[in-house]
């Protein structure tokens, strides 16, 4: 796992959640805008996705399981767009908070990501 790209995903996912969570507890629906955000957290995963090939095809492994850091990192793929699908079809303050608890949800699958990879705490 790339080390600034590890961080850069994590900054991202954690500000942007945070930001539609608190959003939708002061009662702000849905727009264009909040979607967008989660997708770009979906496009960044989807550049782990293929940086995480490019360096196992190249000779490295994780410290606990090539496997399943792939299996968490193809799950952290599909939060995104289930969050999405599930705030488009419910346009109330609530799916604000869906797609902030979405968000924050990918953050802390990063951070197993990283003990999976790197066998350690990020910090």
């Amino acid at each position: 796992m790339v080390d600034w790209l590890f961080y850069f995903l994590l900054g991202q996912s954690t500000v942007i959640g945070t930001l539609l969570l608190v959003a939708g507890l002061f009662g702000l629906k849905l727009n264009g805008y909040m979607v967008l955000s989660v997708a770009t957290i979906e496009l960044a995963l989807l550049g782990q996705l293929a940086v995480s090939f490019g360096v196992v095809l190249a000779g490295s492994r994780a410290e606990v399981s090539t496997f399943e850091y792939f299996g968490y990192l193809l799950v952290a793929l599909l939060i995104p767009v289930a969050g999405s699908a599930w705030a488009l079809l419910e346009k109330t303050r609530w799916s604000t908070v869906v797609l902030g608890c979405s968000a924050l949800t990918i953050s802390v699958m990063l951070i197993r990501m990283w003990q999976i990879w790197d066998g350690a705490y990020p910090f």
